[in-house]
C-alpha cells in the first residue's frame, strides 16, 4: 500500500516539476519576445513619422551617435528635400521584416559596440514622378539608457 502512495507522490512531483519548467520557459519567451516587439514597435513608430513627413519626431528616436551625424534641422531639411522634392512623392508605404537579435553590433568602427540590438530590414515603396521604386535598408534598434533607439549602418 505504501508503494502505491510513493508512486503517486513521485508522479505528482514530476507533474509539478514539469509545470514549473513550462512556466520558466514561458517567462523567458515572454521576456525575449517583448524586447523583440518593443524593437519592432519603435521601427514602426519611426517609419510612421517619416511617412507623414514628421521628420522632427523621427529624428528624436535616433541613438545619440546618429544625432551626432546630423543636426535635427539638417535632417528635417534633407529628408524633406531628397525624399519629397527629388523623388516627387508626398509619402511612401513600407514593410518591416522580422527582427533578428544580434549579440553585439556597432554603428561604425569608431563607435562602441551595443549589446542588445535587433536588425530589421525595411522596404520603402515610392510612387512618384520617376515611377515606382523601392529602397531596401537594414536598420538597427538598440538600447541606450534603457530606451530603444534607431541606428543605421555606417560600417565600410
Amino acid at each position: 500500500m505504501g508503494s502505491k502512495r510513493h508512486q503517486q507522490n513521485t508522479i505528482l512531483k514530476m507533474i509539478f516539476g514539469l509545470i514549473v519548467a513550462v512556466m520558466i520557459l514561458f517567462a523567458f519567451k515572454l521576456l525575449f519576445s517583448s524586447s523583440e516587439k518593443e524593437a519592432k514597435d519603435l521601427a514602426e513608430e519611426f517609419y510612421s513619422y517619416e511617412q507623414k513627413g514628421e521628420f522632427s519626431s523621427s529624428w528624436e528616436l535616433f541613438h545619440s551617435n546618429m544625432k551626432k551625424k546630423f543636426s535635427k534641422g539638417h535632417y528635417i531639411q534633407d529628408r524633406a528635400h531628397v525624399f519629397m522634392n527629388h523623388f516627387g512623392v508626398d509619402t511612401f508605404t513600407y514593410t518591416l521584416g522580422k527582427p533578428e537579435k544580434l549579440k553585439s553590433w556597432r554603428m561604425s568602427k569608431e563607435d562602441t559596440a551595443i549589446k542588445e540590438v535587433y536588425k530589421l530590414t525595411v522596404i520603402q515603396t515610392f510612387k512618384g514622378k520617376y515611377g515606382n521604386f523601392d529602397i531596401e535598408q537594414d536598420i538597427f534598434v538598440g538600447k541606450e539608457n534603457d530606451d530603444w533607439t534607431i541606428m543605421w549602418d555606417y560600417n565600410k
